[in-house]
């Protein structure tokens, strides 16, 4: 059966970007997809994904029956900013994002979450508001469930308007400038190649320093343990 080939990055005008504020690697991707939004004018629609829920042992309680659950009650916040307008929750998940990854600071605790968003100048009562809000929580289930269903296992996860989907780029340092332009161009030619599963490059000794050097901030504030799943 032959391959259909799909749009390059010139052609592209927007793409849905699924992340969950916990995860260190889309965060660094959402820079990078930033710079690409600032040089193209691409359209990043941010999108949810739970991976307490991808990654929940048996028998034990789903995100949503829990009365704070770190990443998911965040992105309830996050769907909640999105309807009053989209440019709020592109500024909360930077601005959590951020404390999380860069500072160290904990916005998945409900009382730092609410001290985030006063330090936006917005209300801290919107946490409130939004967990309130059982939509919130649909809007969430929504938007993981579309990804999931079709097997992806992980964020940053990025889905085109030919509604293909891929895993990554996978950053510590994400690229500025024209350098983030020329990745952004690279990745989209994948989608000429809908076959083409996976290109992976070994971790060495010196990597993985690197990468617990960039993560230090959020493997200091985190509060849970993470799972680690392979590709499948």
């Amino acid at each position: 059966m032959g391959e259909a080939p799909s749009g390059t990055g010139d052609e592209i005008t927007g793409v849905d970007f699924h992340f969950d504020v916990m995860c260190p690697y889309a965060f660094q991707t959402s820079r990078w997809i930033r710079e690409v939004r600032e040089a193209t004018g691409l359209d990043v629609r941010w999108r949810f994904f739970s991976l307490e829920e991808i990654n929940r042992a048996e028998g034990k309680k789903h995100p949503w029956e829990r009365d704070w659950s770190y990443g998911w009650s965040m992105m309830r916040i996050g769907a909640h900013l999105g309807r009053i307008d989209p440019v709020l929750l592109d500024r909360w998940y930077l601005a959590a994002g951020t404390a999380l990854h860069v500072e160290g600071r904990k916005p998945h605790r409900k009382e730092v979450a609410e001290a985030l968003l006063a330090e936006l100048d917005l209300d801290p009562g919107l946490v409130d508001e939004a967990l309130a809000d059982p939509t919130t929580g649909e809007e969430v289930w929504a938007d993981h469930r579309r990804v999931a269903d079709r097997g992806v296992f992980g964020v940053p996860t990025l889905i085109f308007d030919d509604d293909q989907a891929l895993f990554g780029p996978v950053l510590i340092d994400p690229p500025t400038g024209e350098r983030a332009v020329r990745l952004w161009q690279h990745v989209t030619d994948w989608l000429q190649f809908p076959r083409l599963f996976e290109i992976k490059r070994a971790k060495t000794d010196e990597d993985v320093a690197a990468i617990a050097a960039t993560f230090r901030p959020y493997l200091d504030a985190r509060d849970w343990e993470t799972v680690e799943r392979p590709a499948r």
